[in-house]
């Protein structure tokens, strides 16, 4: 029988000289493991907003160097396994997917930051117990076939003006709701020091920021503090052809009514072309202000069209202008009756309102949509 003899201090020696090498080794391991994750969070520690910048702006091998500075080395080197290159890849996606969801983020940022400058900007409304006062310059004598009161009429149909149809008893069902567009987008006015723009058409532009849709947003801010819902849509319709505005706005308003069949109060915002240029500008003195005079042009279905809302549209015009005329005499002009429809068959509410002429400038037109704010208001409270 063989017997085996084993040094028991030999086997207590080499267990603890094992120990003691693996001990070293993690030792060592974490050493550098965390001197790798230091560096690699130096490195990280970018500007994220130039980072994001730089970024997007980058090759593909660029995004990698930049992204991941240890992986530049390995790639300029091509000794990397496909399974190391699998890891990059998926490494790679992580970080652009969180560069892009950083660039979105800024952009959303600067955004709010300037609807939130708008929306600090003070806006001024309208004060009532002014006297008023028609500006005769650049204006011309008003004319009209009909009156109720102060409410004057040019009728332009050969409809009757009944009295019943002047009646201002009318009102519609939803008084928190309304609609502005602008046919003809592009109507500007004369340039002003305030306003000065280079036309690209007879008084016509297309930018938004000295058109008739510039009257359209300070209309749009003025009722929104009155607590109204506004829809603005400033869509060109008149651009880059001039010919079937009407079928394009049409197409416009029906979308919108379709998406928001609530909606009564649908206002056409244009400029008059009345005049020759610089010749007519009606005005009206308000307090110390001059502002633009406003016209409703009202269509009917005197040309054979069907427009069933046409009475209804008169009579909302009617009731806007008699309360305008006893808050401020002199702010609009006769209602305008006309023989087309001007897509007014699309609204028991709806109406076009002239704002100003060719000669008026900008800030005349902004001023008016005050008072014209206040006028609405009071009629649809």
């Amino acid at each position: 029988m063989n017997v085996t003899v084993i040094n028991v201090k030999n086997l207590i020696k080499y267990t603890i000289g094992l120990i003691s090498i693996v001990f070293i080794v993690i030792l060592g391991t974490n050493y550098f493991i965390s001197k790798k994750d230091n560096n690699t969070k130096e490195t990280i520690k970018l500007d994220t907003e130039n980072f994001a910048d730089k970024i997007m702006n980058q090759s593909f091998l660029s995004c990698i160097d930049i992204a991941i500075p240890m992986i530049s080395s390995e790639n300029k080197e091509d000794n990397t396994t496909k399974e190391d290159k699998s890891i990059l890849k998926k490494i790679l996606n992580v970080e652009l997917g969180m560069i892009e969801s950083i660039k979105e983020n800024k952009e959303q940022f600067i955004e709010n930051e300037r609807d939130k400058g708008n929306n600090e900007k003070e806006i001024e409304l309208a004060q009532t117990g002014l006297t008023t006062e028609i500006v005769l310059d650049k204006n011309l004598e008003a004319s009209y076939t009909n009156t109720n009161g102060k409410v004057q009429v040019k009728n332009r149909t050969g409809y009757d003006i009944t009295e019943d149809l002047m009646k201002t008893d009318y009102s519609l069902d939803n008084n928190k709701d309304i609609l502005l567009f602008h046919t003809h987008t592009c109507e500007s006015y004369t340039p002003s020091q305030e306003y000065d723009y280079q036309m690209t058409g007879n008084y016509r532009t297309t930018d938004l920021n000295y058109s008739v849709a510039k009257v359209g947003d300070e209309l749009e801010n003025q009722l929104k503090e009155y607590g109204f819902n506004i829809i603005h849509d400033k869509t060109y319709h008149d651009y880059p052809s001039y010919s079937g505005s009407y079928d394009r706005s049409y197409a416009t308003v029906t979308n919108i009514l379709e998406r928001n069949p609530g909606v009564q109060a649908v206002f056409d915002i244009h400029r008059d072309a009345v005049g020759n240029g610089d010749d007519y500008g009606p005005t009206v003195k308000i307090g110390d202000e001059t502002v633009a005079q406003l016209m409703f042009v009202i269509g009917t279905d005197a040309s054979g069209l069907i427009h069933p809302n046409w009475k209804q549209n008169f009579k909302f015009a009617v009731k806007i202008q008699e309360k305008a005329n006893q808050m401020y005499p002199g702010l609009f002009r006769p209602i305008n009756l006309s023989t087309s429809r001007y897509n007014q068959q699309t609204s028991s509410g709806a109406v076009i309102i002239e704002v100003g002429a060719t000669a008026n400038k900008l800030e005349e037109c902004i001023g008016s949509m005050k008072y014209l704010a206040k006028v609405i208001s009071e009629v649809m409270k």
